[in-house]
């Protein structure tokens, strides 16, 4: 039998904004919290970028450590979601101020959802 461990995530309190901004220093990653911000959940499968699999996965796991996204494993598939709500009262106009800078930048554009597996 095998157990797979449960990821850990930080409470809004124990965000810590040096480790949220550093997660959010990669274009990747902030295309992942772009593709993120329409409040759906996703299937890692769904998540398109340009980088391997395993690197994609490093950026998730960046994101989830930082308390910026929540993972959610339903037998072998990983869904991930954006913590707006969390980040929101812990850090008040941040994620809006990073999506809006995004936006304006054009930071991130090359991460999408496309169709496909969404098992990991």
């Amino acid at each position: 039998m095998v157990t797979m461990k449960q990821a850990r995530h930080p409470k809004p309190g124990e965000m810590v904004l040096t480790e949220v901004t550093a997660a959010l220093s990669d274009p990747i990653r902030v295309g992942l919290v772009r593709v993120l911000a329409d409040g759906r959940e996703r299937g890692w499968g769904e998540l398109r970028a340009p980088v391997a699999k395993s690197t994609l996965s490093h950026h998730l796991r960046v994101l989830r450590d930082a308390g910026i996204t929540r993972t959610r494993q339903e037998g072998t598939r990983c869904f991930v979601m954006l913590r707006r709500e969390d980040l929101d009262v812990r850090f008040p106009g941040l994620m809006a101020a990073v999506l809006a800078a995004a936006i304006a930048d054009d930071v991130g554009t090359q991460v999408g959802v496309g169709e496909g597996d969404s098992t990991r």
